[in-house]
């Protein structure tokens, strides 16, 4: 799907989400620095391995069984900071900004597991902060979205800490690599413009019983390196295994930061999801 006249449908779609995601309802708190490893770890995961959570308590309706989103950040799996990104305050949503450890520190790999780890204990913790697991979304910008589609489609990572990533509501990644992230190529020598698709490629893992998957890129030719073309092959794998709700979406004259343009089809996905989940 491409987004032609995109000044309307935004206005259109925003008008829209804010009925389905109200403002005004409830009162909100703000959590910060919640670590989602065990005791014991050592400094450089202690201080990465963090969550944010923003989440509604009552207000003129009482806070309970809220839709979740928990956010991965961008940074290329070698920088940036966890968020709650400004858009998704005050619409009755738990927010959850996950903080992750970097390369070459770390191996992609690891990298991963601390995003299945921040998971699984946010998924376990939920009620806690007027979650509702039935109503449970991964998100998140570039490598944030590499990182919850790779969760989403490889069921492993998300095994050992007791959750089955069919018990997701939906993913919806934001210009996130398709094929090997160019990290996990650079730490086998392999230069970023050089494809490669093995098990660190969401593209790897394309099963028809995932859960909802939305993919969201910029513009493919302002893009970066590909990255709706990653996409659209990855939208026409699942297509081909039956899996029977992969979106895809370009907005055409943005570039690789299209978070706005994103968010607000982004929630008007999740509300397309749960009605439908509910019906």
């Amino acid at each position: 799907m491409k987004f032609k006249t995109f000044y309307l449908l935004s206005l259109l779609i925003s008008c829209f989400t804010f009925q389905a995601f109200a403002q005004d309802k409830y009162n909100y708190q703000f959590v910060e620095n919640v670590p989602y490893y065990d005791a014991g770890q050592d400094d450089y995961q202690r201080t990465q391995c963090l969550l944010d959570i923003y989440y509604p308590v009552d207000g003129k309706e009482k806070a309970e069984g809220r839709p979740v989103v928990v956010w991965f950040h961008g940074g290329g799996l070698t920088g940036g900071q966890k968020e709650i990104p400004s858009y998704l305050k005050d619409k009755g949503l738990v927010v959850v900004g996950v903080g992750y450890r970097f390369s070459p520190k770390v191996k992609v790999e690891g990298i991963i597991h601390d995003a299945a780890k921040a998971v699984s204990f946010i998924y376990n913790q939920v009620n806690k902060y007027n979650g509702d697991k039935n109503k449970f979304f991964l998100s998140g910008h570039s490598a944030g979205g590499y990182l919850v589609t790779m969760l989403a489609l490889n069921p492993s990572y998300l095994e050992p800490h007791g959750m089955n990533a069919n018990d997701l509501t939906g993913v919806i990644s934001f210009s996130g690599q398709a094929i090997t992230h160019f990290t996990a190529r650079k730490e086998l020598g392999i230069d970023e413009k050089q494809p490669t698709i093995d098990a660190l490629a969401p593209l790897y893992w394309v099963r028809k019983d995932a859960p909802p998957l939305v993919l969201l890129t910029g513009d493919r030719e302002k893009e970066m390196l590909g990255r709706y073309e990653e996409n659209a092959y990855l939208k026409r794998m699942m297509d081909i295994v039956g899996h029977p709700d992969t979106k895809l979406m370009e907005f055409q004259g943005y570039g690789h930061g299209m978070t706005y343009p994103g968010f607000p089809v982004m929630l008007e996905e999740m509300q397309r999801i749960l009605t439908e989940k509910n019906n």
